[in-house]
């Protein structure tokens, strides 16, 4: 690369100080093509015939002297010959350029950059070696067909566009290609690598293989390449674990340290976007350490090249898939190929190469001193058919095709310039040509826009960025019955097509690397199962993670998710955070063991109460009876039976009557028991002091009781009917408690539901302070002790019922209030008339006028 630079650098200044004296003094004096052939039009090659080159040091004094090609490359040859083929099946036409014969110049660019400088140098200067210091201006071809690298084309289309003369690559597949701004000229029949680099990444995504190594070669093709389908990768989710770069001329030792890092890492496929070159010293040197066992993917430069699908490599590459180009046939070119040897050119010595290097012969004698086996003699009359090499070998014509169908290309575009034909859409004249005076700027402008149908049915045209249809086959190796590597076709890939779209399997069975029916797994990080989430670990890339379950109420159904989902209101997750499940939905039901017992108790109050009413009915003429204000304590144990059955209204599945039912009759009930309290501890107060000597005051009328008890009731049914009429409770869903669906009553106005609640209170509080006042009334005659010691234990209930409702989950809100009415329900009927009924049930001999009164008598006296 640091020789390449040098002498770019120098063409280019040495071009711009002294013209193209100094240009031609520089690169030396274009060789003689290879293959030849005059015509009206001549169409230029440049292939990598050789694949080694010795490169002679440069002095920038003297002439440089020839560069010396070896290590004759067959495939390559057989696609010069290709291009030929298409040339004279033009020339035989009589609908496609009558009348125009197409000569052609074909070098050999040896796989090197500064060879391919050379011969795009002699393809636009001319093949013959002028006496004076000067090269001829005049370009000597109307288009080139090459080269067979990335490299060397960016070489070639570099020192071409200034001149306008288009270039047309079989093999450069690098996506810089596509930038017009910068080669204006370029053309290609192969598929960009923007579009390999992204289905490699599909490709990977499609088998889980989220965790891969990368090698590619250290060029242009590799690195744009290997750079696209990272940017790819890193979209699809894939992460790289490591990349490496070589070229196929780096020393062993680099080599090795490549493979020594393949075989160290964890991960178990290897995109491999390599040259068929670098391909070559990299499988070398894995079958050296004996690196099995890994799935490889390749792209198309090396995937289907037969000469590395050997039994031998096997051992490392079986399995490998990758994407290549669809296969065609050129009916013709077999018969074609077969005819080519040194009768057709005795003179041509690269024929004479080519037939040596397939049948192992000498055209010359071998001397005595020269090493090697001792080869036979050449007779010229050898047969190819008798032949299997990659010449002779046309059974998937791939990139053939593609340096057929540029030939072709050439052609319908010289064939519209002469005809006047224009490109559709271009809107405006163009000027037409004459045989003998073509220039390439016109070919280029005609090339742009040319459009046609190949004899195999498909289209052939070029978008803005002078790329052709991306259009993939997904190949594998696999043996057959003989045991020798076959190409299957399993999938394919069309970029033309949606995103979804473009990749797809044909339902072959794949062979897999290591065990051929297991897929193997290659991944940073196992996958988190559903119920976990993928949490990234601090320093390593995306790919590499830890799964946390998910939280309570949250699930993942599927595998590796990123995050879990938040479960809606009326669902939570199930055990394994996998699913939502409607969640349970809980009351205060008759059905359970809380809603039994608390039905139970106040069943038991209601009958205590009832029970108690009977007994002062039965005793209602005896004086304890009579002294306690039976009206009232009638009225009274009415309320508190109400106030126990009102507790059932709190159990049950809450609906829209009984959500209003509950609170109203609490409310209403309770107000009813405070008021008959409040009148009778004022009646206490009363009837105590018309006793007292010199009071005049008169006793307490039943006119009076009975309005207080049915204002101070009559209030609290105002403030019911105006919290139903506003504001009424209704039953809700309370979906934010976790697992559980509470239904339950919603006060509808919380000012109501708390002025039902004060107002009681507020009942409560003046009857605790007359009772208190009381106290010290005779023991015998005045039960204000008694009441006193009942609004103390009602209000300690109530007051404590206020933080325990506020705080109670769900039921037990519920609960808690059922509770605070029994318990204060309870205390007003055992603290008020337990003690009557234990004196006229247990001690009837104190159930006497004269023993109440006596006391409070002598005390008066």
């Amino acid at each position: 690369m640091q020789l390449l630079w040098v002498v770019v650098m120098g063409v280019l200044g040495a071009f711009w100080a002294e013209g193209e004296e100094a240009l031609c003094r520089i690169l030396g004096r274009p060789e003689f093509p290879m293959l030849s052939k005059e015509g009206d039009v001549t169409i230029g090659g440049a292939f990598s015939i050789h694949t080694k080159i010795s490169e002679p040091p440069l002095s920038f004094t003297d002439t440089p002297p020839p560069l010396i090609c070896s290590s004759m490359n067959l495939i390559d040859f057989h696609l010069a010959q290709t291009m030929i083929f298409a040339i004279e099946e033009i020339n035989n036409s009589s609908s496609l350029l009558p009348n125009i014969s197409i000569g052609y110049r074909i070098y050999d660019s040896c796989g090197s950059t500064l060879s391919s400088m050379r011969a795009v140098m002699a393809l636009m200067n001319g093949q013959e070696r002028t006496v004076g210091k000067t090269c001829s201006g005049q370009s000597a071809v109307h288009a080139i067909i090459g080269a067979s690298d990335s490299s060397s084309t960016i070489v070639m289309s570099r020192s071409t566009g200034a001149f306008q003369i288009p270039v047309i690559s079989h093999f450069a597949t690098c996506a810089c290609l596509s930038n017009r701004k910068e080669f204006p000229s370029f053309f290609r029949t192969i598929p960009s690598d923007f579009y390999q680099s992204r289905a490699l990444a599909q490709l990977v995504k499609y088998f889980g293989w989220t965790w891969v190594g990368a090698v590619r070669s250290d060029n242009a093709y590799g690195n744009n390449g290997m750079a696209t389908f990272m940017e790819a990768a890193s979209l699809e989710g894939v992460c790289i674990e490591y990349s490496e770069a070589i070229l196929w001329n780096n020393p062993r030792e680099q080599i090795a340290r490549v493979v020594e890092v393949i075989s160290r890492a964890s991960s178990k496929v290897v995109v491999a976007f390599l040259s068929q070159w670098e391909m070559d010293v990299l499988l070398e040197e894995a079958l050296a350490q004996n690196l099995t066992g890994l799935q490889w993917v390749g792209s198309e430069s090396w995937i289907t090249i037969d000469r590395l699908a050997t039994r031998r490599s096997s051992a490392v590459l079986s399995g490998t898939l990758g994407f290549t180009i669809s296969k065609s046939k050129i009916p013709g070119l077999r018969e074609f190929l077969l005819r080519v040897g040194p009768a057709q050119d005795p003179n041509n010595t690269l024929l004479k190469e080519f037939w040596e290097n397939t049948f192992s012969c000498r055209f010359s004698p071998q001397q005595e001193k020269e090493n090697g086996p001792r080869q036979s003699q050449c007779s010229g009359s050898e047969r190819l058919e008798e032949i299997s090499n990659p010449f002779t070998d046309t059974s998937s014509l791939r990139f053939s095709n593609n340096v057929y169908k540029a030939v072709y290309a050439v052609a319908h575009s010289i064939h519209d310039l002469l005809t006047c034909r224009h490109g559709e859409g271009q809107g405006g004249n163009r000027n037409c040509a004459h045989r003998d005076n073509i220039e390439p700027g016109q070919v280029l402008r005609y090339l742009r826009d040319v459009n046609f149908i190949m004899k195999s049915g498909e289209r052939m045209y070029f978008d803005e960025n002078g790329d052709p249809t991306a259009i993939y086959e997904l190949v594998n190796w696999q043996r057959d019955q003989a045991g020798e590597t076959v190409f299957v076709t399993v999938g394919n890939y069309n970029a033309s097509l949606p995103k979804g779209d473009q990749f797809a399997m044909n339902g072959i069975q794949i062979v897999w690397a290591g065990n051929p029916l297991k897929r193997p797994r290659s991944v940073c990080s196992d996958s988190c199962l559903p119920g976990y989430r993928q949490a990234e670990i601090k320093g390593m890339p995306v790919c590499c993670f830890s799964c946390i379950p998910c939280a309570a109420g949250e699930i993942s159904n599927l595998t590796d998710s990123a995050k879990c989902t938040q479960c809606s209101l009326e669902y939570w997750s199930n055990g394994d955070k996998s699913r939502c499940v409607p969640k349970v939905v809980e009351f205060l039901s008759f059905d359970e063991t809380m809603g039994i017992l608390l039905a139970a108790i106040s069943l038991v109050g209601a009958c205590l109460t009832i029970v108690v009413s009977l007994i002062f009915f039965c005793f209602r003429e005896t004086p304890i009876v009579k002294a306690s204000n039976s009206e009232l304590s009638f009225l009274l144990l009415f309320s508190l039976t109400l106030c126990f059955l009102c507790s059932l209204t709190f159990i049950g599945r809450p609906s829209e009557w009984s959500c209003m039912l509950r609170h109203t009759a609490f409310g209403i009930t309770f107000a009813l028991c405070m008021s008959c309290v409040l009148a009778k501890t004022i009646a206490v107060v009363i009837a105590f002091q018309a006793t007292m000597p010199g009071n005049t005051v008169p006793q307490c009328s039943i006119p009076l009781q009975r309005i207080s008890v049915f204002s101070c009731t009559l209030l609290q049914v105002v403030i019911c009917v105006l919290w139903l009429a506003l504001a009424p409770s209704v039953p809700v869903k309370n979906a934010h408690a976790t697992e559980k669906v509470i239904l339950e009553c919603d006060v509808g106005s919380a000012i109501g539901f708390w002025a039902v609640l004060g107002y009681i209170g507020l009942l409560a509080l003046l009857c605790f302070v007359l009772a208190f006042l009381a106290r010290k009334l005779p023991d015998n005659f005045s039960e204000a002790k008694f009441i006193t010691f009942s609004m103390l234990i009602f209000c300690a209930v109530w007051i404590t019922f206020i933080p325990a409702y506020v705080s109670s989950p769900g039921k037990f809100t519920v609960a808690v209030e059922i509770f605070a009415i029994l318990a204060s329900s309870f205390g007003l009927l055992f603290c008020i008339f337990g003690p009557k009924c234990y004196i006229i049930l247990l001690k009837p001999e104190k159930n006497t006028k004269k023993h109440i009164m006596g006391k409070s008598h002598a005390q008066s006296q």
